[in-house]
């Protein structure tokens, strides 16, 4: 890793962030910002980093007002010879934010950068400069790579409490210094309201930061960028972005609980004056592009879409899916053809050729929902499911066939170093499968790791589906459902790649960052 220690790199942040910290977030911690009050564009959402690359990096911001949006670039937190990048004319058609693509850095380095926005009819007026860090990608070998990942915030109505000190699990994961960090989808729970207090066992009571776009479902593109907004209320969770890079994908949660295309929301929910889901789910899109520095999403991104590949270094490629926008309609999941499957068509063979393609080490498969745990549609009348497994412990059904197909390629094109990553089901767990327990048996051993949520409410762990062999050999949820983040049952996962050996070790951790279980993994196995 780059040479440096990791006070230093949270050293440089402490006065210009505690400069950003101070402002206060408009309409929701109180008085304006001193710098609105004079007339000049204020950034007080924080700043965030994303898709950082060898030499690239997305950098975001949102105003308080139109701006011009300026980004400069140094090896050092002097910012002596910085480097300056203009970026966005910040307006109402994105909500105020705007991301700079950086391009040109140098690799294995840490970069500094600070974001100055500047009043678009004068540009020598410019709000306080806000700063934040991040490393870029090494593309030497021997050069040890860090990453975090979970999901699942502001879920079931448990939001910011400042009582417990708000999201305090990005505190923890901040003190680990990773490289970046992988969101696995559920950033937002759009269509869950969050109310000033929840009650809590013992006659406690749970006090939640509340905001009017919050107050109901999210349904208009106002709404669903409050509920981006949200989040970004917290100060743990900004003072994590200006120091760590992301990886974000998407779930079910950033529109509506398990939905899927073509989705018309039934009388049974009256919460929803709209009805069409593939028109909520167009809204939220937008509002994540904006809300998010994702490279495909970007403005001038020719792909325009969620699924896309992270290459860090000769040790690690991470293949981010999309198991939402393309998937057929939750059913029972029992047919014996399935073209579409979770992935559809077109995204599976896109995974198949990167991963046929990629050089890497290890390569880690960001899926935004597990494998074998079986996850039944709640919202539904009629035993359907959500995730890939139905519970029927035999040959592929439905969506597994999709998965079947996949693992095959994998063994057959003796594809080295997969591991699957994901979040979604709100406990913690390791599971490996293996093919002499499985019904389908044309594959390799593989390992999927669960994690989160980041604040949410914690259930109990999933039943297993046979049909691909998943043992859990580990687990740590509770028994009754929905406990709040005050009691506990908040995690996070940890991926630690060894420049040396090329050995990958993943750990699960509690949200003080608290060591439950360890894996290590050995590098150039097709299957273990």
């Amino acid at each position: 890793m780059p040479s440096f220690s990791s006070p230093s790199r949270r050293g440089v942040l402490r006065g210009s962030l505690a400069a950003s910290a101070a402002l206060s977030l408009p309409g929701a911690l109180g008085a304006a910002p001193a710098f609105a009050l004079s007339g000049r564009p204020s950034a007080g959402w924080g700043v965030q980093t994303g898709d950082v690359g060898a030499h690239s990096g997305l950098v975001w911001v949102r105003s308080d007002r139109p701006a011009r949006m300026v980004v400069e670039t140094a090896a050092t937190e002097s910012f002596r010879n910085a480097r300056r990048w203009y970026g966005p004319l910040l307006g109402a058609g994105t909500d105020f934010t705007g991301t700079t693509r950086l391009h040109g850095l140098p690799s294995g380095e840490q970069i500094h950068y600070r974001v100055l926005l500047a009043d678009p009819d004068d540009p020598h007026r410019t709000g306080e400069p806000v700063a934040g860090t991040f490393r870029t990608v090494s593309e030497k070998r021997r050069k040890d790579v860090k990453f975090l990942w979970s999901g699942d915030l502001a879920g079931q109505g448990w939001g910011i409490n400042q009582d417990i000190g708000g999201y305090r699990i990005y505190d923890a994961m901040a003190k680990l210094d990773p490289d970046f960090f992988l969101c696995s989808g559920d950033n937002i729970y759009a269509d869950g309201p969050i109310a000033a207090t929840q009650a809590l066992p013992g006659g406690r009571v749970y006090r939640n930061l509340v905001t009017e776009e919050k107050a109901k479902v999210a349904e208009t593109l106002a709404e669903y960028r409050g509920n981006f907004r949200y989040n970004l209320l917290d100060e743990n969770l900004r003072r994590f972005n200006a120091q760590v890079p992301s990886i974000i994908q998407w779930d079910d949660h950033e529109v509506r609980n398990n939905w899927y295309p073509g989705e018309v929301i039934t009388d049974s929910d009256p919460r929803y004056t709209e009805k069409s889901v593939d028109v909520l789910a167009s809204r939220a899109r937008r509002a994540f592009s904006e809300y998010f520095p994702v490279s495909t999403l970007a403005p001038g991104a020719r792909e325009g879409r969620v699924q896309r590949v992270l290459r860090h270094g000769p040790l690690l490629d991470v293949f981010v899916l999309d198991m939402r926008t393309y998937r057929n309609a939750n059913s029972t999941d029992v047919q014996t053809t399935d073209p579409q499957g979770i992935l559809g068509r077109e995204q599976l063979e896109w995974l198949k050729r990167e991963l046929a393609c990629s050089r890497a080490v290890w390569k880690v498969i960001a899926a935004d929902m597990p494998l074998g745990l079986v996850v039944p549609d709640p919202m539904e009348n009629r035993p359907n499911f959500e995730a890939v497994a139905q519970g029927d412990p035999g040959k592929p059904l439905g969506r597994e066939l999709q998965i079947a197909e996949l693992l095959r390629f994998i063994k057959h094109r003796r594809i080295t170093g997969t591991v699957w990553l994901t979040a979604d089901v709100h406990h913690t767990s390791a599971q490996h499968y293996q093919p002499s327990r499985a019904a389908f048996k044309d594959f390799e051993p593989f390992w999927e790791f669960v994690s989160g949520p980041l604040n949410a409410g914690a259930f109990p762990a999933n039943d297993l589906d046979g049909t691909f062999g998943p043992e859990r050999v580990f687990v740590k949820a509770p028994t009754t459902a929905n406990v709040s983040p005050a009691d506990g049952y908040q995690f996070f996962g940890e991926v630690d790649i060894d420049g040396d050996s090329g050995e990958l070790t993943v750990r699960l951790r509690e949200a003080d960052g608290t060591v439950l279980y360890t894996r290590v993994l050995e590098p150039g196995r097709v299957g273990q």
